[in-house]
């Protein structure tokens, strides 16, 4: 059996799948290590699979919390800069700690988040197999494919690849003080430099947890990339629910996710559009909002905290999210349509997705208001086209096998390396 260390960034959207991908590579009888600064610790447990704490002589324990802060009052490009130091401390964190607790350990392969590149600079210096995986949308550099962070539809047309072609220049010009991190690890382990953002090839396997359906119709993909569908499985903890004030009404379930969950205009917003309507607007806020808040909200929302998410869109019959992938794919598996309202990161291309394959409606946060939003509310509710598009996307979802499928292909992969335990150079 083979011990994996698993490297991604810390925010429940990645640890939450790639713990899934670790429990069933635990029940096969296979070693799993999430390899991750202290504030996740007991995240990570509470997942049923093993912790192991790096950055400790970098990185200031709670800090994690005011970059979220920080980062809930940006959207759009001034989120993306600014996540951009915490990606660069990251960096120094990996490549300083993540070696020497791999030879600790003895990790024989690594499971390495898309977003969190770095991981790879690792696997090729300790000359380690590696599997790449995303847990948002599978980030492909081809001029023919819209960069993830823009709205755009796809279009194998010259002008359209000229477009992705400047936005991905720009990615990179951005992006110039990560690269330059890294590169400077890789210079000193004798790699060659990176050029370019998200463009690296040495991959045994790529897996994404979308289901094949959700993706634009791009033509001659890479043999290794694998749309599996979403990374899911029964986690050990529960969470309670107050299932005795559902009402019976068509249910709206809204979340923000983890990061973006403190922005109290868009929960105002949500809960004034459904006041009024015949509907029980659910409300899931992550503790971005307080109790205050929640009660302040117009009409007479269901807020929680924390909802059992998969259980709550069997019930539902409209998501208004985010565009999170994960919210999106949980709601697509029960054939839910969806109101999106991008905000940051990989959101709009999300989005673009969802525009694509007529799974729901796609709102402009510049534009988003209490009129229009409950106008799209009674577009989707009410056109049958939606629904039936979802279950086209849920059926996708049911001939996928998820975590079991991207376990069968990392065991494939790696065992055909051969494991090796590293050892620091």
């Amino acid at each position: 059996m083979t011990h994996f260390g698993i490297i991604c960034p810390p925010y429940a959207g990645h640890i939450n799948p790639q713990a899934a991908l670790g429990r069933e590579l635990r029940s096969r009888g296979h070693q799993v290590t999430f390899l991750q600064i202290s504030d996740l610790e007991s995240k990570v447990r509470s997942q049923g699979v093993d912790f192991y704490p790096i950055g400790e002589a970098i990185y200031q324990p709670g800090s994690m919390a005011q970059t979220f802060t920080q980062l809930a009052k940006l959207s759009a490009i001034e989120a993306l800069k600014y996540s951009l130091d915490f990606c660069v401390q990251m960096v120094e964190i990996i490549c300083q700690d993540v070696p020497n607790a791999i030879a600790q350990l003895g990790i024989e392969a690594l499971i390495v988040d898309q977003l969190e590149i770095v991981g790879e600079t690792v696997a090729e210096y300790l000359n380690l197999p590696f599997v790449c995986v995303s847990c948002g949308q599978a980030i492909h550099r081809r001029a023919d494919v819209p960069p993830f962070f823009t709205p755009w539809s796809y279009q194998d047309a010259s002008w359209a690849k000229i477009r992705n072609q400047a936005a991905y220049y720009f990615l990179d010009r951005g992006c110039e003080p990560l690269l330059g991190a890294i590169n400077r690890y890789r210079k000193a382990w004798k790699l060659p430099d990176y050029n370019h953002i998200y463009a690296t090839n040495t991959r045994l396997a790529h897996i994404s947890q979308q289901p094949p359906a959700f993706e634009f119709p791009i033509n001659n993909l890479p043999s290794h990339l694998h749309y599996v569908g979403p990374l899911r499985n029964a986690a050990p903890q529960s969470v309670d629910f107050p299932y005795e004030k559902l009402t019976g009404q068509p249910m709206i379930y809204a979340s923000l996710g983890s990061v973006q969950n403190t922005k109290e205009d868009i929960f105002r917003c949500i809960a004034a559009a459904c006041e009024g309507l015949d509907v029980q607007l659910v409300i899931a806020h992550g503790g971005g909002m307080s109790a205050d808040t929640a009660r302040s909200l117009r009409g007479s929302p269901l807020v929680v905290e924390y909802a059992p998410q998969p259980d709550i869109l069997a019930r539902a019959s409209l998501t208004i999210t985010h565009a999170g992938m994960n919210t999106i794919l949980d709601s697509l598996s029960y054939g839910v349509p969806l109101i999106a309202i991008p905000i940051t990161f990989e959101q709009p291309g999300n989005g673009a997705r969802i525009r694509s394959t007529g799974v729901g409606k796609v709102l402009s946060l510049r534009k988003l208001s209490v009129g229009i939003l409950r106008d799209a509310i009674a577009l989707v509710l009410s056109e049958n086209s939606y629904k039936i598009n979802a279950r086209k996307i849920q059926q996708s979802i049911q001939q996928t096998d998820g975590a079991r499928q991207a376990a069968n292909i990392i065991e494939r992969v790696t065992r055909s390396q051969g494991s090796q335990v590293a050892k620091v150079v």
